[in-house]
């Protein structure tokens, strides 16, 4: 096996996404176009990935150097083609970056959702021969208008490819086309490319002219042929990544149906920066796992045996323990701390945790509260309308309507201790940094600033004043 690298074509504008954003950072499942197909060199344990930037270059670079999906253990580098004169002339700028010793795949950064296993079927074709031979990644389509069409031999060699608009009547009849994926000995496509020349309807190189040319050559062309056009659809417009949103979502849910999860209905599911997390699972489910409609999945979140996910929950990076129940609208983000749900915790509706968010077994967060970087101990409640950010809760706290933890002064975060047992009334604001001891009970209406000894009651609000006969302000009758 030759080392393999990876050429990916990227200078395209896009004229009809109709956007300032270069297409190929246009996005599917949460991720840029093009860092999926960085991620099928990673798959594939490229030696290198050169990116052909033209338009929008500078902004693509940027992009790309920061992706996960860029630092896969192979080399990047970048090669602009300016003006674009098509597929042939953007090879002709990166083969003198190659090296001559490998077989070179040649990925479309608009094209995100190519199989691992057909890349390294087609790798397998080139290498099937000592010094290895051209080899094609085509598909049959019922519509292939735009696309070049494969011309066979009449012993059903490929001898060549055709794009549409060159293409005659008969030509277009034809059903198997080329995918705009091949795979090839450098030291064979440096002196093809070399040989272009722009004579056709476009005026442009075309780098399936190097079919011809081996062919001509005496060498064998293998076609390595898939049925799943999915693997190899583009992206030219906002509809057709709507389209393919959606398939590529749809194509998710049916997998996690397979494993078991039982999702209500899986063209309203969506699971995104799935490839983000490497080899691992961005989505990992025990059995009996239900999900709702309209779910927004993100990066790494694991959701244990029998938990419940309602409608319209957003989760990312979390851990969800067996037995929890999410209500609907739950937005759940861990971000780089992460947030965990204990077993047999209902949280929302309409809940929120942030990140550092750590809830024990059989905790309650309800309806408008919010938890940050806080850890609340088993059976735990804050059920209404609340705040708590960067507090230790204890075991059974029962933690009133409308009160918050006053963490921030202003420069520094501070933390607040509430012990086992503890009751907060309604209302109440707890100045960090403070401790209320075990047992304690805190006034409704009350500003804790001092610690709160253990089985103590706190209270600090204004003496409660009666006015006899005073009068409400009436309305001056106009003129």
């Amino acid at each position: 096996m030759t080392q393999i690298d990876i050429l990916i074509m990227a200078a395209g504008k896009g004229t009809r996404m109709k956007s300032r954003i270069p297409k190929v950072l246009q996005r599917l499942a949460g991720r840029p176009l093009l860092h999926h197909v960085l991620g099928q060199a990673a798959h594939l344990q490229a030696r290198s990935a050169t990116v052909i930037t033209g338009h929008g270059a500078m902004e693509v670079e940027a992009a790309t150097v920061g992706a996960e999906s860029a630092t896969g253990g192979f080399d990047l580098q970048f090669v602009r083609q300016e003006p674009q004169l098509g597929t042939g002339h953007a090879v002709q700028q990166a083969v003198p970056h190659l090296r001559k010793d490998g077989t070179v795949v040649v990925l479309s950064g608009d094209v995100p959702l190519t199989q691992p296993d057909t890349l390294r079927a087609l790798v397998a074709a080139s290498q099937a021969v000592p010094g290895g031979q051209l080899a094609l990644l085509t598909v049959e389509l019922p519509d292939p208008t735009g696309y070049g069409r494969i011309l066979r031999a009449t012993d059903g060699s490929v001898a060549g490819i055709v794009e549409h608009k060159d293409a005659s009547e008969a030509q277009r009849a034809i059903t198997e086309i080329y995918s705009g994926i091949m795979a090839v000995p450098a030291r064979l496509l440096a002196p093809w490319v070399a040989r272009l020349t722009n004579d056709n309807a476009q005026g442009e190189y075309y780098l399936t002219d190097i079919v011809a040319m081996a062919v001509a050559d005496g060498r064998a062309v293998a076609a390595h042929r898939i049925h799943d056009a999915l693997q190899v659809a583009g992206v030219n417009s906002p509809a057709q990544l709507a389209e393919l949103e959606r398939a590529h979502q749809l194509r998710q849910a049916r997998a996690l149906m397979e494993q078991g999860v039982r999702l209500l209905d899986p063209a309203r599911f969506d699971l995104r920066d799935d490839v983000h997390t490497g080899t691992r699972a961005a989505l990992v489910c025990g059995q009996d796992v239900e999900i709702d409609v309209g779910c927004i999945f993100t990066g790494r979140v694991e959701l244990g045996e029998g938990v419940q996910i309602g409608a319209h929950c957003c989760i990312a990076n979390a851990t969800i323990a067996a037995g929890a129940v999410l209500h609907p609208f739950t937005h759940i983000d861990g971000e780089k701390l992460g947030a965990s749900v204990g077993e047999g915790a209902l949280i929302g509706p309409f809940a929120r945790l942030r990140p550092g968010a750590q809830l024990g077994r059989e905790v309650h967060i309800g309806n408008f509260v919010e938890v940050k970087n806080s850890t609340l101990a088993a059976g735990a409640k804050a059920n209404h309308l609340a705040y708590l950010g960067d507090a230790t809760v204890g075991e059974r706290v029962n933690y009133g309507a409308g009160s918050i933890t006053a963490n921030y002064d202003g420069a520094n975060k501070h933390r607040t201790v509430i012990e086992a047992d503890v009751h907060i009334g309604s209302n109440c604001v707890l100045v960090a940094p403070v401790t209320i001891g075990a047992g304690a009970t805190v006034g409704g209406g009350s500003t804790i600033s001092k610690d709160v000894p253990a089985g103590t009651l706190g209270v600090a609000r204004g003496k409660q004043v009666s006015i006899a006969g005073w009068q409400r302000p009436t309305k001056k009758s106009r003129p």
